[in-house]
């Protein structure tokens, strides 16, 4: 019989949370409770894909580069974003192996370092809004404008920190690699930090571009030209709501897409928050998607039979 196939979204923050260091060990630990709900949705029956943010992740290696530039030439953001790809799997990997283990389930767990293609048109090369890296001085500013050709904001009265653009995904590189791993009883975790941004140049060659991709976008796409079954797209409040945060919240349990593209267009789900999520979950919809939950980490188990987060669906 065969299996469904689920892919999980997740952001950086969940292996490394806004309260912590960003030690080595506390990574790990993170990872290891991030492995228990990964092997509880391998339990529920599905082969699984894991995509996973990386900010923080590539925020401090950006901040380790500024601190030792004088000394190591730092790496180009692309390069960064592959580096985390690299070390966040290999934290995720053994996590979620050893977790199996305890279960008595034997897969093996792969990343795949993932080029995510984008437009070189797309119109946010024109107008980068993504932060990233270290705060600086209003002097140091202006020289890494000059000296990079980028452009620098200040940013909550902290300081000043580049900004880089944020294109939409439109092609994933080793799609067809994903898709035959994860048939084959293989747990793929791909598209780190939403995976590395390269455009096909004038040569139709792959050229990396300094810029950040959404994550939730990337899985999108992902799931879509993979055609799983379930997407779970993971988030710091239980399940989605109408008036969030006023006297008349209200949550909802299950909708439909059309639904949702009203209550998006309505202004519910603002574009910092559950906007991106809701968008990503209705692109994978109208590509054929059959259904995405929406929920906080504490609250999958229960999502998973029903009893917790937002369910979205072709119709009812």
């Amino acid at each position: 019989m065969k299996r469904k196939i689920a892919l999980i979204a997740f952001g950086g923050n969940a292996l490394l949370p806004e309260n912590q260091k960003g030690l080595q060990k506390e990574q790990m630990q993170n990872s290891k409770n991030a492995a228990t709900l990964m092997a509880h949705v391998v339990k529920k029956g599905y082969e699984l894909i894991i995509v996973h943010g990386n900010g923080p992740q590539v925020g401090n290696l950006l901040i380790q580069m500024e601190e030792s530039i004088n000394k190591i030439p730092p790496f180009s953001l692309e390069v960064c974003d592959a580096m985390t790809e690299g070390s966040m799997g290999y934290m995720l990997e053994k996590a979620i192996i050893n977790e199996l283990r305890k279960n008595s389930i034997d897969k093996e767990v792969i990343t795949l370092i993932t080029q995510i293609v984008v437009d070189k048109e797309d119109p946010a090369f024109d107008n980068p809004t993504k932060p990233i890296g270290p705060f600086h001085s209003k002097y140091r500013a202006q020289m890494i404008g000059r000296e990079k050709k980028c452009k620098m904001i200040e940013d909550a009265g902290r300081g000043y920190r580049r900004v880089v653009p944020s294109p939409k995904p439109i092609d994933v590189v080793p799609k067809l690699a994903i898709r035959d791993l994860v048939r084959t009883g293989k747990i793929v975790i791909t598209a780190g930090g939403g995976g590395i941004p390269v455009i096909i140049n004038g040569r139709g060659l792959f050229q990396g571009v300094e810029a950040v991709i959404d994550k939730d976008y990337a899985a999108s796409l992902i799931a879509r030209e993979v055609k799983v079954d379930l997407f779970i797209i993971l988030t710091n409040v239980e399940r989605i709501y109408l008036n969030y945060g006023k006297p008349d919240e209200k949550g909802i349990g299950i909708m439909t897409v059309k639904q949702a593209q009203k209550y998006l267009d309505q202004g519910h789900f603002p574009p910092g928050s559950m906007g991106p999520k809701v968008k990503a979950a209705i692109e994978y919809i109208q590509g054929g998607g059959k259904e995405v939950l929406i929920t906080s980490a504490n609250y999958l188990k229960a999502a998973l039979i029903n009893r917790a987060g937002t369910i979205i669906r072709p119709a009812m």
